[in-house]
């Protein structure tokens, strides 16, 4: 299964950029964001 993964602004919540990856990616990809504070908006990719 692959995910479409937005990475948000802090400011007022909009996607700043996008990327489509597949399901063993999106841990790393979370605990990035975790370790940063980033902001993600997760949804499965078509």
């Amino acid at each position: 299964m692959r995910f479409e993964i937005m990475r948000l602004n802090d400011q007022d919540g909009t996607a700043v950029d996008s990327t489509v990856v597949d399901a063993a990616s999106v841990k790393k990809i979370v605990q990035q964001a975790a370790e940063t504070g980033q902001r993600l908006y997760i949804r499965p990719a078509e």
